[in-house]
């Protein structure tokens, strides 16, 4: 009966603790959508759930939907119990006081930047009085943020996605630290999903097909897949697939193409069919658009077309392009900032995977050069610090175009047999227990935060009577990591 791949043992339902889940919809395709996908599918045999899916103007918002019967034909369980509420954003005040209520959950877990749950951190001492309040965690970028402090002590738990945003949140909360279980909780892809196709593969004539049909005679492939917004860089990529052509003979440029698996146009970016005519002049068919709404196995087939996948945002959580990347086969190139430097895997002197510490919270800065054989990094070439009323200071790592220039040119001048052995020990590293990135992985570490969480929670009490102190200087002895 059961066919779920990982090591959880099957609890019955009516013996499961049930979770309250507020993230994207996951029956869409956002990154977070796509984690708390997994997470679930991953974990339905052990805990039921009731979600809050959110979305912009979500068209079945108002509804209760029962997924359970499409959960068991997807795990191979007979006694799923997964419902989703569709709203707007994340929901509100109003409706997890309801679910509260009538769902009756054992935890509350909710995903994703801190600033879309300032009504739900409101009311964390009445929801803590019955129930723990689980974070999965994001943080892009140093400095650390001391204005999330007291969303940090809201929380009885937090599961940081990278290994940056794990000593972030611990150097925010300080003192507090020791109050909260802190685990690191990568995100993790499923190696059943993504994988290499190669031509001993039953899929490789489909993939050949594909890949015609897509790119047509180029030989080279780039791709780039992520969001059109600002903080995605999306036209540096333009303009440096324009400089590597520039340092082609005409013959070799001829045989390259770059594909923006992206919206042409977006209004939180900019429009790029006319980045891409500015930039390439009679080359602009080099450039190739995919469309964004596909499922995935087209996007398994798309990794494997490409023979690099890029992605250089100026502030990045994670970077699930890279993984999913990684995990097809496919060697990429990615800004040394926030979670993407995880999936590059720095060495120490030792050649141990690095660790941040309070003095030394990213490795933006370039402190660590060798990485994985799979990664081209581009080091930052600048760092403004931008910020926002919610958000008052957060590095902006700028990658220089002309460096990504250079990376595409590197991974060019491989032959294709050294392309792919460095992408399969992508892979190798990707699905191995060092890394944690597999969502066989993920769902277990996962799954040990929120047992540790409910052996361990004690209820807040209704009130608690507090000495008014001076506001302390937000302040750091180590502001960055230099």
């Amino acid at each position: 009966m059961l066919n779920f791949k990982n090591d959880l043992k099957y609890r019955p339902k009516a013996d499961r603790s049930k979770i309250l889940l507020i993230s994207d919809d996951i029956r869409f395709h956002s990154g977070i959508a796509t984690i708390s996908r997994e997470l679930i599918m991953g974990t339905a045999h052990v805990y039921n759930y009731a979600t809050v899916g959110g979305a912009v103007n979500h068209p079945d918002k108002g509804k209760k939907l029962d997924l359970s019967i499409s959960t068991n034909e997807l795990t191979g369980i007979e006694d799923a119990d997964i419902s989703i509420y569709p709203v707007d954003g994340y929901g509100d005040v109003n409706l997890i006081r309801a679910l509260l209520i009538q769902e009756k959950p054992d935890a509350l877990v909710f995903i994703t930047d801190p600033r879309y749950y300032t009504w739900l951190f409101q009311i964390e001492h009445e929801i803590r009085q019955k129930i723990p309040m689980i974070y999965l965690s994001i943080w892009d970028c140093e400095p650390a943020p001391l204005y999330n402090k007291e969303y940090y002590r809201s929380c009885d738990t937090i599961m940081a996605i990278s290994k940056q945003t794990e000593i972030l949140t611990k150097v925010v909360l300080g003192e507090y630290a020791d109050e909260k279980i802190i685990k690191y909780v990568p995100h993790g892809i499923n190696d059943n999903h993504f994988y290499k196709i190669d031509e001993n593969h039953e899929k490789y004539s489909e993939l050949q097909k594909f890949k015609k049909d897509l790119v047509g005679n180029y030989e080279f492939v780039v791709l780039y897949n992520s969001r059109n917004i600002r903080r995605k860089s999306t036209s540096d990529n333009i303009a440096a697939f324009k400089l590597f052509l520039d340092s082609l003979p005409k013959e070799e440029a001829d045989k390259c193409c770059l594909v923006l698996h992206t919206h042409q146009v977006d209004e939180n970016g900019t429009d790029l069919p006319a980045v891409i005519e500015l930039f390439l002049g009679d080359r602009k068919n080099q450039v190739i658009f995919s469309d964004p709404g596909v499922d995935i196995a087209y996007m398994n087939m798309l990794y494997n077309s490409a023979d690099v996948t890029t992605l250089i945002s100026s502030n990045e959580g994670w970077g699930l392009s890279l993984t999913e990347s990684m995990m097809s086969g496919t060697m990429i190139i990615a800004n040394v900032t926030g979670g993407m430097q995880d999936q590059m895997r720095f060495e120490d002197e030792s050649g141990n995977w690095i660790k941040f510490d309070e003095s030394f919270c990213s490795n933006h800065f370039g402190r660590y050069k060798k990485c994985g054989d799979w990664a081209i990094p581009i080091f930052p070439s600048n760092m403004s610090v931008q910020g926002s009323v919610a958000t008052p200071y957060i590095f902006d790592d700028r990658a220089d175009f002309r460096d990504v220039a250079k990376a595409m040119s590197e991974v060019h001048s491989m032959t294709k047999e050294e392309r792919v052995r460095r992408g399969l020990l992508g892979r190798s590293w990707v699905t191995s227990d060092e890394s944690m990135m597999s969502a066989k992985n993920m769902c277990k570490n996962f799954y040990d935060a929120i047992e540790q969480t409910l052996s361990t929670f004690k209820p807040k009490n209704k009130f608690k009577i507090l000495k008014v102190k001076d506001r302390p200087l937000k302040t750091l002895k180590f502001p960055i990591s230099l």
